[in-house]
């Protein structure tokens, strides 16, 4: 849709991925407005829902192997393997409850902060699925959101990213990226804009 010399970006549900990213109690516990935040990301996954876009569910845990292979000197992970943070099959480490996987839903268990980092599938299932949009919503923004972004925009998705579905537990860092970061790879939008963006493409 074009209005003068700007296009407004729009939306190919069928060719749409929604990620939601680490939306799991031990990451929620971090950020300021854990509710809200959660909400937004549920309206999220209801849009996706009613548009037929896919959803791609993102969580972090590490198996016993997984934390015997972190490294002392990644200074993320070796402290958090070695606290049993991040420990696979815990309550802490499974998607908030209020964001419910259903048939055909992927999800996708990594081992590091990008949402394609190490083995997961997720390449391979979206290209499976024709997917050339990934929406983005996750915790936290200088965290999954912020490498999943860079590395999603270098392998040439579209992007769009849902600032209200987004939050980080320092605000200034949220804020920064928002602002002077992400909108050189990808649209800044909010939940609410989501069926206009999908029902500008029919």
């Amino acid at each position: 849709m074009t209005t003068g010399t700007h296009t407004t970006p729009t939306i190919d549900p069928a060719r749409t991925a929604l990620l939601l990213m680490d939306f799991q109690p031990i990451v929620l516990g971090a950020v300021p407005d854990p509710e809200g935040v959660l909400a937004r990301a549920g309206e999220a996954l209801d849009w996706a829902r009613a548009h037929g876009a896919h959803v791609v569910f993102v969580r972090v845990a590490l198996a016993e192997k997984d934390v015997a292979a972190v490294p002392a000197h990644n200074k993320t992970f070796s402290q958090a393997a070695a606290a049993g943070y991040l420990t696979d099959g815990t309550p802490a480490t499974a998607v908030h409850e209020s964001l419910k996987a259903e048939e055909g839903d992927l999800t996708v268990r990594k081992i590091r902060i990008s949402a394609f980092a190490g083995d997961t599938d997720l390449r391979a299932e979206l290209r499976a699925r024709n997917v050339d949009t990934l929406v983005l919503a996750g915790l936290s923004t200088g965290g999954v959101v912020l490498t999943t972004l860079r590395q999603a925009a270098d392998e040439d998705y579209r992007l769009f990213l849902l600032a209200d579905a987004t939050a980080d537990p320092d605000p200034e860092v949220h804020q920064v990226l928002m602002e002077k970061v992400f909108p050189s790879q990808a649209e800044i939008i909010s939940t609410v804009d989501l069926a206009a963006l999908s029902a500008a493409g029919r």
